[in-house]
């Protein structure tokens, strides 16, 4: 059976992907900093599937839980989603520097450590993916988020150009996702106010990772699921950065 190790897996997008992958026969590693959370999903999707599932419980704002995920990813797996995040409490300036800079380790370094671990197998196999999960944010500028998630989709960009370059990789593929608003627990442990997001902009969970997977099939390098937010890639194309910076700066960026 193929292998998918998924960051940030308890809930959310991470738990969708480990709900449908499951279902398509993959065995699990399954990462999150919630180990008691993390065994039970891991007995509920084994029990549901009968697929083998492995546990890390690890937290990647950490030297000790990044360098424990490349091992486990060193060893070979099929897939790698990166999906752990989080949202600030808060505006720049009004977030430590602190918790700006554990942001990046978990929105950058962690997703540069474990693509570049996972990828010399896949090579060596002549097959294999790596999913990370960036935001629409990429394509607006909202702050220390946008900044890290415009990383993820230069970063897996330029990584898919590099692998191109190699024969040997032509059937191994690297794709950045780019959701907009997702009904998960992200923004309530943001304290974010989304109560003026209209309902229409609203996706779930699982409609992010069919769509994902469709295109990571099709060897698209930039997925943006639902066609409200494929328009607002295609217009931050068009329009000032600038202007598209105030505009996103007011939506849904009010904290309780």
């Amino acid at each position: 059976m193929p292998t998918a190790f998924i960051t940030g897996a308890t809930a959310g997008i991470g738990a969708a992907f480990a709900r449908r992958l499951a279902s398509d026969g993959f065995d699990l590693v399954l990462l999150a900093r919630d180990g008691k959370r993390l065994a039970g999903i891991a007995d509920e999707l084994g029990t549901t599937y009968r697929i083998g599932v492995e546990v890390l419980p690890a937290d990647l704002s950490t030297d000790e839980g990044i360098s424990a995920a490349e091992q486990r990813v060193a060893q070979g797996v099929d897939l790698l989603v990166n999906n752990a995040g989080f949202g600030h409490q808060g505006v720049f300036l009004d977030v430590p520097v602190e918790d700006e800079i554990t942001m990046l380790r978990v929105h950058c370094e962690a997703v540069l450590r474990l693509t570049s671990a996972a990828l010399p197998g896949m090579i060596e196999r002549g097959r294999g993916g790596v999913i990370n999960v960036a935001s629409v944010a990429a394509f607006l500028a909202r702050g220390t988020y946008s900044a890290s998630k415009i990383w993820v989709v230069g970063f897996s960009q330029s990584v898919m150009q590099d692998l191109a370059r190699r024969p040997e990789a032509r059937n191994v593929y690297v794709m950045a996702v780019c959701p907009g608003w997702v009904r998960t627990e992200f923004h309530e442990r943001a304290h974010m106010d989304v109560s003026n997001i209209p309902d229409r902009l609203w996706l779930s969970p699982d409609r992010v990772v069919d769509e994902a997977l469709r295109d990571l099939r099709r060897g698209v390098q930039v997925s943006v699921p639902g066609l409200p937010y494929k328009a607002v890639a295609a217009l931050t194309r068009l329009v000032p950065r600038s202007l598209s910076g105030r505009l996103s700066s007011r939506v849904g960026r009010s904290y309780t």
